[in-house]
Order: structure tokens, then sequence, then C-alpha cells
């Protein structure tokens, strides 16, 4: 992980959603509903649905909106059937690209999905292709301004938290966890910082540089794949 740093791309990814914040809350209110159908609407007893909560109010989602979706979930009236995908592919100079999405009709989200690959200077791969150059872990941001702790000092609050690796950012201290660990690392931190970013993510392995033009076909393709509203995230390998 040396080297990799979320955080730019999350900022990056956080003003664009700004302009399409109904579209975003859409799709929370939809992994809401996923989540609480699955395990329940009890937060205390639903990790799942309290992450996807943390998710939800970090974006500023309405209280109103999550407890509706909660309610619809848990509400015993049938819904929509949704089943979550992954789409793998590639995009400039072989940047992998895992496309995560929740639909209802599984044929309109892959031709929809298929479509912004072709359009945008990337081709869609088989299950498998590329998915084996990102693992699955819990990552955490904490805002360094105002913080008077060393480096090392930090480093030693959030190993004692449970936490895997840190990296020193300008603005942040990155963390990265176990998911298996998540849950109880992010409780451990927040009883002594801020936390600026909490969620499970996919961090890829190796990296992938792009120059200015093929950065430009890129944003253009995961753009594209973040507006469909059956996406629920999309990661790539990009150097950042």
């Amino acid at each position: 992980m040396s080297g990799h740093s979320k955080w730019n791309n999350i900022q990056g990814r956080k003003n664009a959603q700004d302009a399409k914040r109904g579209k975003i809350f859409q799709k929370l209110s939809r992994e809401i509903y996923i989540a609480a159908k699955a395990g329940g609407g009890e937060v205390s007893m639903n990790p799942g649905l309290r992450l996807v909560i943390d998710k939800a109010k970090a974006a500023n989602m309405p209280n109103d909106n999550i407890e509706r979706a909660i309610k619809k979930a848990t509400s015993g009236i049938e819904g929509a059937n949704y089943e979550e995908l992954t789409y793998e592919g590639y995009g400039p100079n072989g940047v992998a690209i895992l496309v995560e999405a929740l639909t209802d009709n599984r044929n309109r989200t892959q031709t929809n999905v298929r479509v912004a690959f072709t359009r945008n200077g990337g081709s869609l791969g088989e299950t498998g292709s590329v998915s084996y150059l990102f693992e699955r872990q819990g990552y955490l941001a904490i805002a360094r301004e105002g913080i008077a702790l060393s480096e090392e000092q930090m480093l030693e609050a959030v190993i004692d938290a449970g936490a895997e690796d840190l990296q020193m950012q300008p603005e942040v201290v990155e963390i990265y966890t176990d998911p298996e660990d998540f849950l109880a690392v992010k409780e451990a931190l927040e009883a002594q910082f801020t936390l600026a970013q909490a969620e499970l993510t996919m961090v890829p392995k190796t990296t992938v540089a792009l120059n200015d033009a093929q950065l430009e076909q890129l944003s253009q393709l995961v753009a594209k794949l973040e507006d469909d509203d059956d996406v629920s995230e999309v990661y790539t390998n990009l150097a950042e």
C-alpha cells in the first residue's frame, strides 16, 4: 500500500457528487434497503446496516430518508428484488476497474456498464480478470488539523486500536484495517479523534500511472459509470 493514497481521490469524488446529491441519496436508500432487508432494521444488531447508515450520514442524507428506506425494507410489503453484481474491466493503459452495482434488472445494468466502457476507451472483462488486483479493507481517515501527537504517538494509538497500517498525508492520517476488525477499530478511534472518512473499500495491490490524456479519458469513463443509477461504487488501480 506504500505510496497509495485514497484521500485526493475521495475529495474529487465528493466534489463531483455534490452536483448530483439527489441521485446519491437514491443509491444510498437502495443500499440501506438491502442491508435492512438482509439483517433487520435494528442498527445495534445489524453491522451492515450500521455501516451504510454511517455512509449515508457522511453524505448528509436526511434522517427521514434513512428511516423511510429501513421502514420499507422491514414493513413486510414486497418491494423491488435487488441483487448485488460486480463487473470487471480495463481503462486506458490497462488500468483495472471494478464496478459494484445493486440492480433489479441485471440485463439493463450489464448493458449500461458495457456501453460506458466501450464508448469511453475501456473494455469490459471476464469475472476474475482484475479482481485479484484488489483486496477489501477497512479505510479510515483522521484530519490532522488540531492534533498535537507526533507520528510515533499516532502510530501507537492506531496500532492499539487494532489497525494494520498507517500513512501520514498532508491533510489526514490514512488508516487501513482488516474488514473483520473495521467496526472495532472505528469505534476505538472515534473515541479519540474526529474521523474524516470511514468505509469498507477495495484497495489496489499495484497501481498504474497515466498521462494527462489518458487520465482525462479514465475520468470520463468513471464519471459515466458512477452516473448510472444502478452503480454503487467504482474502484480503479490508478496511481494517485
